[in-house]
């Protein structure tokens, strides 16, 4: 299997679980302190990662090194998260991480070199092999935190 199928079972499987817990969890309103994020903002985080790397993996694969930014916490601030309906965040948060594992299952070999830069004020420049796997360790890192949260 090679490495964009791989990636696709696999954000496929995690999105599958984490549905599954999220039934367990019932304080999705709740912020630690001020400046933190809820649970609900946490998904929509995801959400706004999941679109920003979809940007950078689709336009990676006819451009080299476009400049592709994004500030999370203006993300998570102007999408309003925190007001929205958690079903909708749900769903919403469920159908970007299909469609992005679509989109990663479909890149050709020849493309995974191909660069974005994601600097803010300098140059970051990362293959779309690292987007794939660095959205992967991403996800599974705020999930984490979304089910530990107490």
């Amino acid at each position: 299997m090679s490495l964009v199928e791989k990636a696709k079972v696999e954000i496929l499987a995690v999105v599958d679980a984490a549905l599954l817990n999220f039934n367990r969890i019932e304080d999705w309103d709740n912020k630690p302190n001020p400046i933190k994020w809820s649970r609900k903002e946490l998904l929509g985080h995801l959400i706004d990662s999941a679109s920003n790397n979809l940007r950078r993996l689709i336009v990676g694969q006819y451009e080299q090194g476009t400049k592709i930014v994004y500030d999370q916490d203006k993300w998570v601030a102007y999408q309003n998260y925190q007001g929205m309906n958690f079903e909708d965040v749900k769903t919403l948060w469920k159908l970007i991480n299909h469609q992005l594992a679509e989109v990663i299952g479909r890149i050709p070999q020849s493309k995974l070199d191909n660069t974005c830069d994601t600097g803010l004020g300098k140059a970051e420049v990362h293959s779309l092999v690292y987007f794939i796997e660095d959205y992967i360790v991403h996800l599974k890192y705020h999930l984490k935190q979304i089910t530990e949260i107490s």
